[in-house]
């Protein structure tokens, strides 16, 4: 659960986890809040605390790099600010764990529920706009690119370098498009999407940083595809 002033959503989130999840894992990027505190009232047992914000990406490096640590067979990355449903993580991890697909997505885009939770029309036609782009470029498909909420079997965790990826925000693509590369099958599943105040967002100029970069990411997977480029996140 990668984690940023989420304390007034961290509960509703936690006791919705199913039981089937046999550890949690949550890094606080030095929150301005009482996340930490909340998360050890709840009872979780494995908590990270960052002296200093990270970033989204380097958070999630902390998490991933833990979660190898403790062995653990399949990861799923979950935001404890209730955007997304922990009640799809018994779907996600059976995916997995029937070996159907190494990689598993909640795809906020599959059927209509994007516009119907509340996802903003800008956000939604950019979503579109660079679905589109990254699909032609990395020779891929997907219904979106963007989701915050991933399940991963350890080898594919083991089998790309997501340690070398950005700390912010476009670490996310980064690992996607290594995923793609080294040619790791993706399956996704339809979630329910809700934007609510208390929902982490990034604001507008933050989302067209973050779509450059998902340009430049795309445009850099292309070069690597066809051979005119050699970059080290493929390696």
């Amino acid at each position: 659960m990668p984690a940023y002033n989420a304390s007034a959503t961290l509960e509703k989130t936690f006791k919705e986890i199913p039981a089937m999840v046999d550890e949690v894992v949550l890094c606080d990027d030095a929150s301005a809040d009482d996340t930490v505190g909340v998360a050890q009232a709840l009872g979780i047992k494995h908590i990270i605390a960052h002296k200093a914000n990270r970033g989204y990406g380097g958070n999630q490096k902390s998490l991933y790099n833990k979660a190898l640590e403790l062995e653990a067979d399949i990861v799923i990355m979950l935001h404890p600010d209730y955007q997304y449903t922990p009640l799809l993580i018994p779907a996600m991890v059976n995916i997995i764990g029937e070996d159907l697909y190494p990689v598993v997505l909640g795809s906020r885009i599959l059927g209509k529920g994007a516009r119907k939770g509340g996802m903003p029309l800008y956000k939604y036609i950019a979503n579109r706009f660079l679905t589109l782009t990254q699909n032609i470029l990395v020779s891929h498909k997907l219904s979106e690119y963007h989701t915050g909420y991933r399940a991963f079997s350890r080898r594919v965790l083991e089998g790309i370098s997501f340690n070398g990826n950005s700390d912010d925000f476009i670490f996310d693509n980064q690992m996607l498009s290594q995923i793609i590369y080294k040619g790791y099958g993706i399956g996704e599943v339809t979630c329910p999407t809700k934007y609510f105040e208390e929902a982490s967002s990034i604001n507008f100029s933050r989302s067209v940083k973050y779509g450059l970069g998902v340009l430049g990411v795309s445009a850099k997977h292309f070069l690597q595809r066809i051979g005119l480029g050699r970059f080290k996140m493929y390696q």
